[in-house]
């Protein structure tokens, strides 16, 4: 494979991880309404603590685990800030 088959490997890879972070937003969307409706916190810091470390522990690299914690720590900010406007 030369770099133009790998750039478009990576833009369907691109695509595909879009398509899962709106899957993901659509569930936190929900997960707000739910939440509104019973009166709960948005944010569960516990939660969020057991996500990434479920993310690290299943992190089979080649990035590095403080890497990926930091992006699924904005992943989960930004999806914060999404359910914070569902809930309001």
């Amino acid at each position: 494979m030369d770099i133009s088959d790998w750039r478009k490997r990576i833009d369907e890879v691109d695509a595909k991880l879009v398509a899962l972070l709106s899957d993901r937003s659509g569930c936190v969307m929900e997960i707000g309404k739910i939440k509104r409706l019973r009166q709960l916190a948005v944010r569960d810091p516990e939660r969020e603590e057991r996500i990434l470390g479920r993310i690290v522990r299943n992190n089979k690299g080649p990035l590095a685990d403080e890497a990926v914690a930091r992006i699924f720590e904005t992943i989960i900010h930004e999806c914060i800030r999404l359910e914070e406007q569902v809930s309001e």
